[in-house]
């Protein structure tokens, strides 16, 4: 399949899938070995405080507000996430989108792959 996104990724969600109890942790890492990586900036860090503190992200794990503020500092166009409890949640999408655009923040389309995936055949 031919996409007109780049791919991205970053070191938490490469940490993530590196774990240990991560399941079929060595084929998901060898599928995304020539993904490029987005840093996490000083700025990023800031943002998952804020996310937060205004309770818009989950304390723990702190990977769900660092996966939001890399995709927003970034202005990726999709955070793609089977999280939907606090990611790709239709009820967490206006509170986030006031955070972000509070904070001067690009809003990324928070979805599922399979979502997207649809999307792209549809």
């Amino acid at each position: 399949m031919h996409s007109k996104y780049e791919t991205v990724i970053s070191r938490a969600v490469v940490d993530e899938l590196a774990h240990p109890d991560y399941p079929h942790s060595q084929k998901a890492l060898k599928l995304i070995e020539n993904i490029s990586e987005i840093p996490i900036e000083d700025e990023v860090r800031q943002i998952v405080r804020v996310y937060i503190q205004h309770r818009i992200m989950p304390k723990n794990p702190v990977g769900d507000a660092l996966h939001l503020a890399l995709a927003s500092y970034h202005k990726c166009d999709f955070l793609l996430t089977w999280n939907c409890k606090n990611i790709a949640n239709p009820n967490k999408f206006r509170q986030i989108r006031l955070c972000n655009n509070s904070l001067g923040l690009f809003v990324p389309t928070l979805t599922t792959p399979n979502q997207l995936i649809g999307d792209y055949y549809d």
